[in-house]
Parts: C-alpha cells; structure tokens; sequence
C-alpha cells in the first residue's frame, strides 16, 4: 500500500481526486513490479515550470524549468536491498522519499508527444518511482533503456496507453 502526501503548489493545471488516485495505482503498480513488499510513504509536490524551475536550481544546481524530479530517503546496494535509509519508519511504513511534478510541463509534453495529460502525469510518476527505488539514467544508456522498458511496462498493466 502506498500512502501520498499530497500538496499542490500551482493553480495553472487542474488536479482531481480522480489523478491523484490515478498516481497513487502508478506508484503501487511499480512497487509490485519491482517486488516491493512493503507499505511505503510518499511525498508528492505538484507545481508549475517556475516553481521546479526554483527546485532544480537550488538542489541541482540546474537554473531550468524540468518535467519531474526525485529524491529518494533510501539507498539501494546492486541487488535492490536497502542499505540506508535517512527515515527508517513512519509508524508501519517505509518512506520512499519526494516527487516534485511541474503540471505545467506535463501538459505541454501531453501536447507535444500526442497523448493525454493524465498519460504524462502515469508516465511521470513510474519514471520518478523507479528513481525513488534505486534506478538511474544519467549518462548511463543501458540505464535509460531498462527504465523505459519498466515504465512501459507498468503503465500497460494498469492500461494507461498513448491514445
């Protein structure tokens, strides 16, 4: 089970109950893809391009609007155990860590790449999950490739498509 703290920070986008359950179903969906089994806390920042723009800078060191970003509490080692946690547990459940999702971006990526934005904000949060879980892709393409095979898989699970 996953729980979701949520807090919407911008008012450019529309953001229902629906999307937000529709996140959550995302984030469960790649944890039992990956044979997570435990409950797992998540924190969950919605925003607009200036406001991950603000983020970006500040904990990247990158002055640019992105789509998604993650910041994980656990270390992984190469079998996918965690080896450290800054929060070990909240109550019964792991927490995870953050996922910052400018709305902004997501719908301009919807447009750009022909699909709905509840699609980019599916796609989104499997991308930012799996960072959350130990994943990377910086300057790594094997890393890209194993990423986006994962993600495709899970958003077809759950019958979130391109259309």
């Amino acid at each position: 089970m996953v729980e979701l703290i949520t807090q919407n920070e911008q008012t450019n986008e529309s953001f229902t109950h629906e999307q937000e359950q529709m996140i959550k179903r995302v984030c469960e969906a790649v944890m039992a893809r990956e044979e997570c089994n435990f409950d797992a806390q998540i924190s969950l920042t919605l925003t607009d391009n200036k406001g991950i723009r603000e983020i970006n800078s500040e904990y990247r060191g990158i002055d640019r609007a992105t789509d998604v970003l993650s910041f994980p509490m656990l270390e992984f080692d190469e079998t996918g155990e965690i080896v450290e946690s800054e929060f070990e547990l909240d109550g019964d459940k792991v927490m995870l860590g953050d996922i910052v999702i400018s709305l902004e971006r997501a719908r301009e990526q919807a447009q750009e790449f022909g699909h709905s934005y509840e699609r980019e904000i599916a796609f989104l949060t499997a991308h930012s999950m799996l960072h959350l879980l130990g994943y990377d892709h910086v300057d790594d393409e094997e890393g890209e490739r194993i990423m986006r095979k994962k993600q495709t898989e899970v958003l077809a699970s759950l019958k979130i498509t391109r259309e």
